[in-house]
């Protein structure tokens, strides 16, 4: 009987894997290029300094600030200071308007008196100690009125009247120089006056005149 032979196992074929090799390969080209790419932007680096360092700067132009190149030249102008104090906060307190100023009405001056026009010769009276302004007038015969007329300088007829220095304007009919028998009875009946009237003008306290002396003649009725 003859022997069997033994059945031959199914061997696999042997298979040669390239799978490693080719990534093995991919690997090594990605690794070369990314080396590449990065030797490129290293040397694109080192030329951007290189040129950032060889520029020349220019110190030829001036910087001129935008709020000077702006605005026009103002020469010999001062500016005013607006800024507040330094002991301001910067909450500033509202004032109340001042209150309007209401401005008394001034007082219309008094006219002047025009000087009277009583005719007759203007005469200057010194004021004598104890004498008034009333008394001064009507020793003329002349109306307190027309004497301040006369006398628009005074201001207070009560105050102003200084003896031996205020002098006062005074108008008289004439004055009459005393000649031969020329008494007083007979001079005051020539201007139509009483012999009293005669006196009290020329301050006589008794009825006598020098020849040669000049006699003030008032007034025969009041002016």
């Amino acid at each position: 009987m003859e022997e069997e032979e033994p059945k031959k196992r199914n061997i696999r074929p042997k298979e040669t894997s390239r799978l490693p090799l080719i990534t093995l390969l991919s690997l090594l080209a990605i690794i070369v290029a990314l080396f590449v790419i990065g030797w490129e932007y290293i040397s694109d680096d080192a030329k951007g300094s290189d040129e950032v360092t060889n520029t020349v700067p220019d110190t030829t132009s001036k910087y001129i600030p935008p709020d000077i190149r702006d605005e026009p030249e103002d020469i010999g102008n001062e500016t005013e200071d607006t800024s507040l104090p330094d002991n301001v906060g910067s909450a500033v307190a509202v004032q109340d308007p001042p209150a309007p100023v209401v401005e008394k009405p001034k007082p219309e001056p008094k006219p002047t008196p025009k000087p009277a026009n009583v005719g007759g010769k203007e005469i200057t009276h010194t004021v004598a100690s104890g004498e008034t302004f009333f008394g001064i007038a009507n020793r003329y015969n002349l109306s307190t009125e027309t004497l301040r007329s006369l006398n628009p300088q005074l201001t207070n007829t009560s105050t102003d009247l200084k003896a031996g220095v205020t002098k006062l304007n005074v108008r008289v009919q004439a004055v009459h120089t005393v000649g031969p028998g020329d008494v007083l009875r007979v001079v005051a009946k020539k201007y139509n006056i009483s012999k009293q009237q005669l006196m009290e003008a020329n301050g006589k306290s008794r009825d006598y005149a020098e020849r040669g002396e000049k006699l003030v003649i008032p007034f025969g009725v009041r002016k």
